[in-house]
């Protein structure tokens, strides 16, 4: 199974939680880590470099924000971020520092699991080593979630991979913010379409792709995204 090999950091403040979660996701086959703090959690997460790290948003000595942030610098591991903050625009800042998910408390344990092992196949791909699209100066590998461009290697976050394979798998083809969330995350998100547009803006950064003229991800207004056919 896939979660016989990952490891897992939880980072969570609340002792009697962390503890809950801790035995929970190791009963289901997780090597888990555990920090209480921001400061714990990042030098953790260097020495131990999980494959996914649930992250509380509020944290002694450095808040969650922060430590997405940093994580974020040198890891393209799976990011879950985990507060009891449910407005829209908190969901679109952890998405735009890098997280990949979101969990408003309070949520079930199974819940988190199920969110954890979705992000570990957004991770980790296909078996098949060969599955590779070339664009442009673009090299997308789906099997190894890698993106080359002019050579160099550009870090993406899982889930930002996951959207630009869709896309530049069918050049020219329209999707709506919709069919994203449905083709390329399959239900994680569904009901936070807006959520979206803060990663294309995050692929485009990332690609050096000048919003007000992209190159590779266009905006077709009214409808959603696509793929430049010239890419």
């Amino acid at each position: 199974m896939i979660e016989m090999e990952a490891k897992l950091l939880l980072v969570e403040d609340e002792p009697g939680m962390l503890e809950e979660m801790h035995t929970y996701l190791q009963r289901e086959g997780f090597r888990v880590l555990t920090a209480c703090t921001g400061k714990e959690a990042l030098t953790i997460a260097r020495t131990e470099r999980p494959d996914i790290v649930v992250l509380d948003w509020m944290l002694p000595e450095k808040s969650g924000i922060e430590v997405c942030r940093e994580i974020r610098q040198t890891s393209h591991c799976g990011i879950i971020m985990v507060t009891a903050r449910s407005d829209e625009s908190d969901k679109i800042v952890g998405l735009e520092i890098g997280a990949d998910d979101y969990l408003t408390k309070p949520f079930s344990l199974r819940e988190l699991a199920s969110r954890i092992r979705a992000l570990l196949r957004r991770l980790r791909g296909p078996e098949d080593m060969s599955t590779f699209l070339e664009r442009d100066n673009l090299t997308i590998s789906e099997a190894k979630c890698q993106v080359f461009k002019d050579g160099q290697e550009i870090q993406l976050t899982p889930t930002e991979f996951k959207i630009l394979y869709t896309l530049a798998a069918r050049p020219g083809m329209v999707f709506s913010r919709l069919q994203l969330l449905k083709t390329a995350l399959a239900d994680e998100y569904m009901g936070y379409e807006r959520t979206m547009d803060s990663h294309i803006r995050n692929l485009r950064r990332k690609l050096g792709d000048d919003p007000s003229n992209p190159r590779y991800i266009q905006t077709v207004y009214g409808f959603g995204y696509r793929f430049g056919e010239q890419s």
